[in-house]
C-alpha cells in the first residue's frame, strides 16, 4: 500500500482531521462474559463480550503486536488495550476513513523497538489530503461493492459450516447416525466406538517461524493462533489439514484447504492424518492454556485429552456428507481472494486521486 493519501487537487490536512485516535482499554479473556459485542485486538476480532466500550461505526488499529493494523466494526465494540480507536471522524465517511488508514503504511511508525508499539501523538500530524465529503461517498460506494461481496461470501461459508457443525452434532453427540435404531449402546458408547486419548488418533507437528519483515507476499496463506494473518511465496505444509493455536488463542482450530505456512503460535496435524471429522470434533477435546505466563498448549496435555472415536465405517460416511460443504466453502473462499485482490488495486489509485471520481 502506498504511504500517502490523496490527490493534490485535495484539501491539504493532516491524519488528525480525518481520524482522532485513542487508546483502547485493557481486558482480560477471565474478564469477558458471553456475549455478542466483538473484542477487537490488533489482530482483528479475537473474542466477544456482553459490553461495549465503543459506539459503532469504527475503526480500530493494532497498537501493539500486529503494528499498524487496520479494523472495521459496524456495530458497538470493545477496542483492546492492544489497539487505538476512532474517538472522533470529524465528520468523514466511516469507511473512508477505513480505507484511507489501509493506505498509509501505518506499520513504519514503530516506536516501541523489540515490542512493537505505534504512538497516536507520532501520527496524528502526519500530512494528508481530504477529499470533501461526497467525494469520499463515492470512492466508499466503488470499494464497498467489493466489501459487500465479500461478506455475503462470508455468511454464506460461516453457513457451510454451521451445517457442517450441526450434523457432527446430530451423529456423533446425539448418536442419531444412519442406522443408529440398531445399534446397541453401552456406557454411553453405541457398539464399536471407544474413547481414546487424542495422542493415539493424531500427531501435533509444530509451526516454523516467519516473521512479517521475511514474508514475501504469495499465494499461500499464513497461519498464526488467530486464523491467517498473512501470506508468503512458499509454502511449509501441504494441504488440507487442520491448524491448532498453541501460542495466543490457545485451542483455536482451523481448516485449510490448500498448502499453507504455520508460523510457531500453532501445531499442524500431518494431512494423511486429518479429516473433516476430526476438524470437527477438536473444538470439544478440552485444550486449556497450560502456561502460567503467555498462554500456551502443551504437546503432551493436548495428547492427553480424551476424544469419541467413531467406527472407521462412519466416519468415512461423515466425511463423505460434508465433503460437498467444505468444497463449496473452498470455492469461496478462493473468490474471496480474488475479490480481495481486485479490491487492493483499486484502493490505492482512488486514494493518491490516480482514478477521479
Amino acid at each position: 500500500m502506498t504511504s500517502y493519501l490523496g490527490s493534490k487537487h485535495w484539501a491539504p490536512a493532516v491524519l488528525q482531521d480525518l481520524v482522532f485516535l485513542q487508546r483502547g482499554f485493557d481486558i482480560t479473556k477471565a474478564q469477558q462474559k458471553k456475549g455478542e459485542v466483538p473484542v477487537f485486538s490488533s489482530s482483528g476480532l479475537s473474542s466477544w463480550h456482553n459490553e461495549a466500550k465503543v459506539q459503532g461505526p469504527g475503526i480500530i488499529i493494532g497498537r501493539k503486536g500486529t503494528l499498524g493494523s487496520v479494523h472495521y466494526s459496524d456495530g458497538d465494540y470493545w477496542p483492546h488495550d492492544t489497539t487505538l480507536w476512532s474517538k472522533s471522524l470529524n465528520g468523514n465517511n466511516p469507511r473512508f476513513v477505513y480505507f484511507a488508514l489501509k493506505c498509509l503504511g501505518l506499520e513504519r511508525f514503530n516506536v516501541g523497538g523489540a515490542n512493537p508499539t505505534l504512538n497516536r501523538n507520532h501520527i496524528h500530524g502526519l500530512p494528508i489530503h481530504l477529499p470533501e465529503r461526497d467525494a469520499q461517498d463515492r470512492i466508499v460506494s466503488i470499494l464497498s461493492t467489493y466489501d459487500d461481496l465479500i461478506e455475503n461470501n462470508r455468511r454464506r461459508i460461516a453457513l457451510l459450516e454451521e451445517a457442517a457443525r450441526l450434523l457432527y452434532r446430530e451423529w456423533f453427540v446425539h448418536l442419531r447416525f444412519p442406522g443408529h435404531e440398531h445399534i446397541p449402546i453401552t456406557d454411553g458408547l453405541p457398539e464399536g466406538w471407544e474413547r481414546r486419548t487424542f495422542g493415539k488418533v493424531a500427531e501435533l507437528k509444530y509451526g516454523k517461524a516467519l516473521k512479517k519483515e521475511n514474508r514475501v507476499e504469495g499465494p499461500f496463506p499464513v497461519y498464526g493462533s488467530s486464523g491467517i494473518v498473512g501470506t508468503h511465496q512458499k509454502a511449509l505444509v501441504e494441504g488440507p489439514t487442520i491448524i491448532i493455536g498453541r501460542k495466543g488463542n490457545v485451542g483455536s482450530v482451523f481448516w485449510s484447504p490448500a498448502d499453507f505456512w504455520p508460523i510457531d503460535t500453532v501445531y499442524f496435524i500431518p494431512k494423511d492424518q486429518a479429516d473433516f471429522w476430526l476438524y470437527l470434533a477438536l473444538p470439544s477435546a478440552g485444550f486449556q492454556n497450560t502456561d502460567a505466563g503467555v498462554p500456551g498448549l502443551n504437546r503432551d496435555f493436548a495428547y492427553s485429552r480424551k476424544l469419541v472415536q467413531p467406527k472407521e465405517r462412519l466416519r468415512r460416511h461423515f466425511n463423505e456428507a460434508v465433503e460437498p460443504m467444505f468444497a463449496q466453502r473452498a470455492r469461496l473462499e478462493a473468490y474471496n481472494e480474488k475479490l480481495s485482490q481486485a479490491r487492493d488495486l483499486l484502493l490505492p489509485r482512488l486514494m493518491n486521486g490516480e482514478i477521479t471520481v
